[in-house]
């Protein structure tokens, strides 16, 4: 799953990103700093899997004020 600063929000890492490759010569407009949450569980059912990553970052994985969260199942190989 992917969680970052909601769109329009203060994100003081990405404003420091986007300083720094701008000094670098890089022509970026805009930069947002998140972080990447890899799980593995043990279900047998895509929706079921998705409800409980869904509740994990409701109540601990993210704030749902200020982050956005995107979740992506893969099954295993």
């Amino acid at each position: 799953m992917l969680v970052r600063p909601k769109e329009g929000l203060l994100d003081p890492q990405g404003q420091a990103v986007q300083g720094s490759l701008r000094k670098l010569g890089f022509g970026v407009t805009e930069a947002r700093v998140g972080r990447v949450v890899d799980l593995e569980l043990a279900a047998s059912d895509p929706a079921e899997a998705r409800a409980d990553v869904e509740r994990m970052c409701a109540e601990l994985l993210a704030n749902p004020l200020i982050e956005s969260v995107e979740i992506e199942l893969v099954e295993a190989e």
